[in-house]
């Protein structure tokens, strides 16, 4: 009786000491998974890194050595600048940022320099010259102007739009939807249709329209026999009854006859004609003369 006791509690121990190491184990391996899956390390400082949502974006001390360098020996410190150089590449993971949950974002090179920054003073290399604070800022002034990392979701899930004929959900569940949808009677767009989603076709009805003409024949409009339009010549200085055969002709303005002190009109007197005849006479022997002259 007493050896069944003590195997039943060696088995007890032994399944319980079992189970722990299970569940130490998995949340170990667990632990390492997230971990891995929750970093991006990229290569370099500047160009394209791909990540899911909220990982943590980092960058190894090497890929940043030859600016680490530069800056250094840019500082007029009087640094070594090689020993900072190799100091900072010994560091494996310098942290950035994350990826933003959205397609894509970017981290610019001034958030890159700061932590190069605070990743070689952590370092404490004694390679900083004679002014490590200087020193410093050269080296995050130069890495800021290098550096610049645009990233992408590599889990990112564009939004769906509703399709037509369905009702678009409602945000937050209320409303007077059935399951947080929105009700059949709410338009979605002005004008639109009752959970449709698009707007009804606009009536064109009242518009004006010009109607198509019907050929006619020139005979049918212009019949056999009966002036053209405009064939008729014009009548001037009549009234109103012109161009219809009306006997009541006038003249155009009010003139009248200038008096002519007594003398019958149209006759030539005889002192005028005299006049005339010796101006004439006077006139030809004047042109004789000359021509005499210049043939002589």
């Amino acid at each position: 009786m007493r050896k069944t006791t003590i195997w039943q509690t060696t088995r007890k121990a032994l399944t319980v000491t079992a189970l722990a190491t299970m569940v130490t184990g998995g949340a170990l391996l667990t632990a390492g998974t997230a971990s891995a899956a929750g970093t991006t390390l990229a290569n370099a400082c500047s160009g394209t890194v791909s990540g899911g949502m909220g990982d943590t974006v980092a960058i190894t001390g090497t890929s940043v050595k030859e600016l680490v360098r530069a800056g250094a020996r840019e500082a007029g410190t009087l640094a070594l600048y090689d020993v900072a150089a190799n100091d900072i590449a010994k560091v494996n993971r310098i942290d950035l940022g994350t990826v933003p949950n959205a397609a894509g974002g970017s981290i610019d090179g001034k958030a890159i320099g700061t932590a190069v920054r605070q990743a070689v003073k952590n370092t404490k290399s004694w390679g900083l010259g004679l002014n490590p604070e200087k020193t410093l800022n050269s080296i995050e002034h130069k890495v800021a102007g290098s550096c610049g990392l645009t990233t992408v979701a590599t889990n990112y899930v564009a939004p769906t739009l509703p399709t037509p004929g369905t009702t678009a959900p409602q945000q937050g569940g209320t409303g007077g939807g059935t399951n947080g949808s929105i009700p059949q009677n709410t338009n979605l767009l002005p004008g639109g249709s009752n959970g449709t989603g698009y707007a009804p076709p606009r009536d064109y009805g009242n518009l004006p329209v010009a109607q198509p003409g019907v050929a006619v024949a020139p005979g049918v409009r212009y019949p056999a026999n009966s002036p053209l339009p405009g064939e008729g010549a014009p009548q001037y200085g009549t009234d109103g009854q012109a161009g219809q055969g009306g006997p009541d002709v006038r003249n155009a303005g009010n003139a009248e006859a200038l008096a002519t002190d007594g003398m019958p009109g149209g006759d030539v007197q005889l002192p005028m004609l005299l006049a005339v005849l010796v101006l004439a006479g006077v006139t030809a022997a004047l042109v004789r003369t000359w021509v005499l002259r210049r043939v002589a």
